[in-house]
């Protein structure tokens, strides 16, 4: 258990560093000024909690199969932490550090997805493309649901939690030592960032949860057989969800599904109901908690995952239309 008390130290450590350096140097600083429209704080506030979460997985430098998951993961985390320094990063030059980090992961674990469950099977060629697709998909998923106070990171926690239990389930002692390493990297972030909001994730930090997210779930769903494929997609439905939703409304309204806008599902949770930030958080991680432990401890199920993944779909899908409409009677819209 050191391994999740020493992260925990570093990033609690290095978060402190790194607000006191933002703030007096004004760098790494999300303005409260600016007009965007998922900007949901009220003062000045570092964006660069990613430097937190990396600099506690240097840990993976004394185990064998961390380290092949920290090298592609520095990739993960620059794509994001330039944008957050310099604000000018293209979507071009983001994607191809992502697709490189990815590219990068396959190629030190070994880790593609093939197997579909219910005996369906992918070339080898073609789980690459897929594989790269899923952890560049995910990686911008956990960026769009950092909206609030807590949202991004708990929902990584609760990630990384069922995935350390699986770990510990198929016996692979290491990997659940990598899962305790990344939640005691993240909690140490989540300190300052729930309630008060004194550290934001930033691209950095969540691009990079989102690329561990994918590779850890992909490799023990590719080297397990007794844990299903459709298990890392019910524990990650969430931001999975929220980004394919996202593309879909938008089209139907005419929009470019790139650009942002104030009608993501946390977005009208805090407009409808909590109309507070971290209780925002709070609501929507007890939504989803449940969906997450039922998985968790039906890992070998896919045909009950499928069906978590169904419900769960139904019934975002109906919450998200009433808020909406009430937001909509509520003159937000």
């Amino acid at each position: 258990m050191w391994f999740i008390f020493l992260s925990i130290l570093i990033s609690i450590i290095t978060s402190i560093l790194v607000i006191k350096f933002s703030n007096k140097y004004n760098i790494f600083i999300d303005s409260d000024k600016t007009n965007k429209p998922q900007g949901f704080h009220d003062k000045a506030t570092p964006r660069s909690g990613g430097i937190a979460i990396i600099s506690s997985l240097f840990i993976f430098l004394i185990l064998p199969f961390g380290i092949k998951i920290l090298i592609p993961s520095i990739f993960a985390f620059i794509s994001g932490i330039l944008e957050d320094f310099r604000n000018s990063l293209s979507a071009k030059s983001r994607l191809i550090l992502q697709i490189i980090a990815a590219f990068i992961a396959i190629w030190l674990t070994g880790a593609v997805i093939q197997y579909l469950g219910l005996n369906i099977y992918l070339p080898y060629w073609v789980g690459v493309f897929f594989t790269i697709f899923a952890i560049v998909g995910l990686m911008n998923a956990i960026n769009i649901i950092d909206g609030f106070n807590g949202l991004a990171s708990g929902i990584s926690l609760l990630i990384f939690i069922s995935f350390a239990i699986n770990s510990y389930y198929v016996d692979n002692i290491e990997l659940l030592e990598i899962n305790l390493v990344i939640i005691g990297s993240i909690l140490g972030f989540f300190i300052f960032n729930f309630p008060k909001g004194k550290i934001f994730l930033g691209d950095g930090g969540a691009y990079l949860i989102g690329f561990l997210i994918a590779i850890v779930g992909v490799f023990l769903s590719n080297k397990y057989s007794n844990v299903s494929p459709w298990y890392v997609l019910a524990v990650s439905i969430y931001p999975v969800w929220e980004v394919i939703f996202s593309i879909i409304r938008k089209l139907s309204l005419g929009q470019s599904p790139f650009k942002p806008d104030r009608y993501h599902f946390h977005m009208l949770v805090y407009r409808v109901i909590t109309k507070n930030n971290p209780l925002t958080s709070l609501f929507v991680n007890l939504f989803i908690m449940p969906f997450i432990f039922y998985s968790t401890f039906n890992a070998h199920n896919s045909i009950a995952n499928i069906v978590t993944i169904t419900i769960f779909i139904e019934v975002y899908t109906l919450i998200y239309f009433y808020l909406y409409s009430k937001d909509k009677r509520e003159g937000n819209i």
